[in-house]
């Protein structure tokens, strides 16, 4: 997946009330997948500028990004990153390595200086964030995170409240405190139901826009795992793939639940263009070349169909609308097996590799949790008992 990030911070004094902001786009520039903003005390503009850029370049790593291009207004940190300045500053070379690690993980990564009439979404962002900066020197304010990825209308971001009120947000969350990875609050927690069997599926056929229907088989299961998910109780929402075995599989769990069911046309599986119920050995024969670089290249697509990046793209934007929607909450989310692994993937800031050696089995259940702070866990993969 290719994305642009810019990203820009200042300091009002120099040193002074410091800032940064990043913004991470789609390659096209047409949406905003990722923006942050921080407020970091008092520091130098450099600082500030080196901050923005981690910010951003940790944003795009989160969303699995292979390919990025870096837009900056500060010459120097574009100059120093792409290695034709040297970084002399004690306060710098720390940040320096900081986002060399970062950007290492890429495949490919550029950096341009751009001018700052360029650079105003992240100019914006740094500058709203020097002004909590300023305020921040008044007692009882801090800053805290605050995480919607994904989501065009409602991105992440990092605001300020008043101590007092965060205190007693996190004192009313459970869990109160950290667990080992440092997660705080009360994630929003997606329990991934995948489909009950079709006949293309029963056969190892590629099954994405096609549209079978649930087989004998597959309402059996569908009707299993919705029994052991009403025990389970506690859900506050049920979201389906717009595809029948999907929605059937869905409305067999959200009857049980004496629910509605939520379609959302962004967990759609994967189009897999003309390999579309052919088997595995079927589309490695039609397509030898193209079908060896999709199994190990997840930006490469079937012919006329769409690759695993652009299923992800869509998948943060679903990702982004629940936790808008539900945060704290347990959402019941029913799927097909690409975009559950993804949501998995994001859940373990997992690389792109993981797609291809993680098995997800029909009507499996596995659980996600997205905290508000920005962290994440995965409970639960590939559970089939109640089968």
């Amino acid at each position: 997946m290719k994305v642009i990030i810019e990203a820009d911070g200042g300091s009002r004094g120099n040193p002074g009330p410091a800032g940064y902001g990043a913004v991470v786009w789609t390659a096209d520039r047409a949406t905003v997948l990722a923006e942050t903003k921080q407020a970091i005390g008092r520091a130098t503009n450099n600082v500030a500028e080196y901050r923005g850029l981690i910010a951003g370049l940790d944003d795009a790593v989160k969303m699995g990004a292979t390919e990025v291009s870096v837009l900056m207004d500060s010459k120097l940190v574009v100059e120093q990153m792409a290695g034709r300045w040297k970084v002399k500053h004690p306060d710098l070379v720390e940040l320096h390595a900081q986002a060399r690690a970062l950007a290492a993980k890429f495949r490919r990564i550029n950096y341009a200086w751009i001018p700052r009439s360029r650079n105003a979404y992240a100019d914006r962002l740094a500058n709203e964030a020097m002004d909590a900066a300023a305020r921040a020197n008044s007692p009882g304010e801090r800053t805290v995170n605050r995480t919607f990825e994904g989501n065009p209308q409602r991105t992440s971001q990092r605001t300020q409240v008043p101590v007092s009120e965060h205190a007693k947000d996190v004192a009313t969350q459970s869990p109160t405190a950290p667990g080992w990875t440092g997660a705080r609050g009360t994630p929003t927690r997606l329990l991934l139901l995948r489909h009950g069997q079709t006949q293309l599926s029963a056969q190892q056929r590629y099954s994405g826009r096609g549209n079978p229907v649930l087989n004998e088989v597959g309402w059996r299961q569908a009707g299993l795992a919705a029994r052991y998910i009403a025990q389970r109780g506690g859900i506050a929402a049920v979201i389906s793939s717009p595809l029948q075995r999907a929605y059937d599989t869905a409305t067999t769990a959200a009857r049980a639940l004496g629910m509605d069911v939520t379609i959302d046309d962004d967990m759609i599986e994967t189009d897999f263009g003309a390999w579309e119920g052919l088997t595995f050995g079927e589309a490695a024969e039609r397509d030898p070349e193209l079908h060896r670089r999709w199994l190990r290249d997840t930006s490469v697509a079937p012919p006329g169909g769409e690759s695993f990046d652009d299923v992800l793209l869509r998948v943060l934007r679903a990702r982004g609308r629940i936790i808008a929607g539900y945060e704290g909450e347990t959402v019941l989310v029913v799927s097909h097996v690409t975009p559950i692994k993804l949501l998995l993937r994001l859940a373990l800031d997992a690389g792109a590799g993981i797609l291809y050696r993680m098995h997800l089995d029909l009507a499996s259940l596995s659980i996600a949790e997205f905290y508000p702070d920005g962290q994440s866990s995965v409970r639960l993969v590939n559970q089939t008992g109640y089968l």
